[in-house]
């Protein structure tokens, strides 16, 4: 679970939530016809911008990138050690029941098991890691784009407002609910783009990243498996994954106890 993310969202609406309940009662701050315009609105006009595959499946992407925690570069390169030294003293059946930590790694760990050549594992992992980077990208677009819709459609329920509210002037009992109208759907607008829109569309295109580049260091390691190279090689190849300082402070670390 991305903690990170949850916090900083469910956070943010307590806080507002909080600041509305304080102010006044919070019956003023809902109104049907606005949430209709905003929310109504929007999500339509960007099912207009995509398929419906691609609208769906953002919000499943996104679910994802809430509930699945990459692990860490440094853990993840020591486990790929040990699954590189079972393979070096019990053969690459060994690796069969091995517990790994992503179904990404598991795919090419079994592509080990079952003989595949070096250059089919990299073929076939680089297809599925331009799959993943192109789900990615489609769901950040797609929350982009009600990032920049949401405050439009807002816009145009505030001018809705205003114009039921100057239409009918005479009748001060209409004034109120056209007002709340043309003010509240500026409100939504900006709501639904700064606090769930546009973090849900930066998460993704951090994901998109970071999910690229551990795929790229297991493809690199199981590659190296593949043809042989001793574990200690395939480490020195996957510290360059890792940050500077972290790589120096594991060749210091080496240089202190030696050659194993």
């Amino acid at each position: 679970m991305d903690f990170a993310t949850l916090i900083g969202l469910v956070g943010a609406l307590l806080l507002i939530g909080s600041a509305v309940i304080l102010g006044t009662s919070s019956g003023v701050f809902l109104n049907s016809a606005s949430l209709l315009i905003v929310v109504g609105g929007t999500l339509l006009v960007v099912l207009a911008k995509f398929s419906i595959s691609q609208f769906l499946g953002a919000f499943k992407t996104a679910i994802r990138a809430f509930k699945f925690k990459l692990p860490d570069t440094e853990s993840s390169i020591n486990e790929l050690i040990e699954i590189a030294q079972i393979a070096r003293k019990e053969g690459v059946l060994g690796l069969e029941d091995r517990e790994v930590s992503s179904p990404f790694l598991k795919q090419g760990v079994q592509m080990l098991v079952d003989g595949q050549q070096s250059e089919t594992i990299q073929e076939l992992l680089s297809k599925e890691r331009l799959m993943t980077l192109d789900h990615n990208r489609s769901g950040a677009k797609v929350f982009t784009a009600m990032a920049d819709v949401a405050p439009a459609m807002g816009m145009i329920g505030t001018l809705i407002g205003l114009v039921q509210m100057l239409s009918n002037m005479e009748d001060p009992k209409s004034i109120g609910p056209a007002m709340a109208v043309a003010l509240l759907t500026t409100l939504y607008g900006a709501m639904i783009a700064t606090m769930i829109a546009t973090p849900i569309a930066d998460k993704l295109s951090l994901r998109m990243t970071e999910e690229a580049r551990m795929q790229s260091l297991w493809t690199d390691a199981l590659v190296a498996m593949k043809e042989g190279h001793n574990p200690r090689i395939i480490e020195q190849l996957l510290s360059s994954y890792l940050p500077r300082n972290k790589r120096e402070k594991n060749g210091e670390a080496e240089q202190a106890t030696g050659p194993a």
